[in-house]
């Protein structure tokens, strides 16, 4: 299974790995001193992306209890959809979220649930749906059927966090359909995140999934109805039959006697359709209820599963993408500051990934190119081109290219100017 882009540790935790690697060899109060001015200077750099998907997701947020100052017209509206739509891929990817291929969604309809039941989703009433993931792991779990006796041990997929994005058709298309959404806003735009969700229910997080009867469960409530009905028609329909075909018979000039009908063949031939109707509405209550059921199971799963819905599902990746940015560009830096000498991309990319697998037994894909970006747009690092260090593989940044990190004392105050320089108005303008 290929390596998480994301790294499964706090931010905090992070500053306090990176002075361990410092120690003895750093003032450590400069490096916090340090850290905090880049937490605070990426966290402002965030807010501004926090305050455009406000901006843009407020026409179709279902959730609203604003209203708005002028009603947009279709062309904006499609407008803000669009910019929303690529600043929260923009987010999802510097929170480390890998996009779920068409593919994966489809191996989801067709793989068996682990909660044993089959869900329909009615495609064509989406305008647009994507689902992201993080964290993908192989996890196993017992399945217990025949009240406990049998157990089942199953090997599944699972991602740790599942983001997903739709946004519904128009009220026309439900119109044609005479069925409108159940609980959601035709043209809205659904965001939600969910966390534990095993690979082959992905279908479950659709809103319009509707739970159907397995061929198994339908066999077994087919096969009931079977053997109870032949037991009702022998044991308490058998006089009932009887009368009624030899009435038929006479009707139809089968039979020359004509068949007498007393008033205690009337209440035999009552009692008998009511002890069939009877038996049928037990059947059709036994597969209602065994609906239920699942439905009740799909609802209790989802329930502590749901992280976060619509504009709180944002504010949550908001803070998630300037985590993992702190922490990527704190990894970087303080690597680079270790060597003096300086690094090109290809060793500290495998510096940091050994030093993770090495010593906190965590194997990830650490993002060595955003990394180095951050701490370039920053002006954290310098670069140098030495031939006599060989030529490492073509990247982004070319061959040959070795960063170094600048002194603590002068990237605290860069990142002292950076800030003092966002809000640079003219006061007497």
């Amino acid at each position: 299974m290929q390596a998480d882009r994301f790294i499964p540790f706090r931010k905090q935790d992070i500053i306090e790995m990176c002075s361990s690697e410092l120690a003895n060899k750093f003032d450590l109060e400069s490096f916090h001193q340090f850290s905090e001015l880049l937490s605070s200077y990426i966290h402002f750099n965030y807010h501004g992306i926090l305050e455009s998907l406000k901006n843009d997701y407020a026409p179709f947020d279902p959730n609203a209890d604003t209203r708005l100052l002028n009603a947009l017209s279709d062309a904006q509206k499609r407008q803000c959809q669009q910019s929303f739509a690529s600043n929260f891929a923009n987010v999802l990817n510097a929170a480390n979220y890998e996009k779920i291929t068409e593919q994966d969604l489809q191996d989801a309809l067709t793989e068996e649930s682990l909660f044993k039941v089959r869900l329909e989703v009615e495609f064509e009433d989406f305008e647009q749906v994507v689902f992201y993931r993080r964290g993908e792991s192989q996890k196993s779990e017992t399945l217990r059927s025949f009240f406990g006796l049998r157990k089942q041990v199953i090997d599944f997929t699972n991602y740790d966090r599942v983001a997903v994005f739709i946004t519904l058709k128009s009220a026309a298309h439900f119109s044609k359909k005479n069925k409108a959404p159940i609980g959601f806003e035709p043209g809205s735009t659904i965001i939600k995140l969910f966390q534990n969700v095993p690979k082959a229910d992905l279908e479950m997080l659709f809103p319009n999934s509707e739970v159907k009867m397995r061929r198994i469960d339908k066999i077994l409530i087919g096969a009931s109805a079977a053997v109870g009905g032949s037991v009702v028609l022998a044991t308490k329909l058998g006089p009932s039959i009887i009368l009624l075909a030899a009435l038929f018979g006479f009707w139809l000039g089968l039979k020359d006697n004509p068949v007498e009908i007393t008033k205690q063949h009337l209440f035999t031939l009552g009692m008998g359709f009511g002890v069939l109707g009877g038996f049928v509405f037990k059947e059709w209550s036994k597969f209602k209820n065994r609906k239920i059921k699942f439905m009740k199971a799909l609802s209790d799963s989802l329930y502590f599963k749901n992280l976060d819905n619509n504009a709180g599902v944002f504010h949550t990746l908001i803070d998630s993408a300037e985590e993992e940015d702190v922490k990527e560009a704190l990894l970087a830096y303080t690597f680079l500051l270790k060597n003096p000498d300086g690094m090109n991309a290809t060793e500290l990319d495998t510096t940091i990934e050994t030093w993770f697998e090495q010593t906190h037994k965590c194997k990830l894909d650490f993002e060595v190119e955003d990394a180095l970006d951050k701490l370039e747009r920053m002006d954290l690092v310098n670069k140098k081109i030495n031939v006599t260090r060989g030529l490492e593989p073509q990247t982004n940044s070319g061959p040959q290219t070795i960063y170094v990190a600048k002194p603590l004392k002068e990237a605290k105050q860069q990142l002292d100017e950076k800030w003092d320089n966002i809000f640079n108005y003219n006061i007497n303008g």
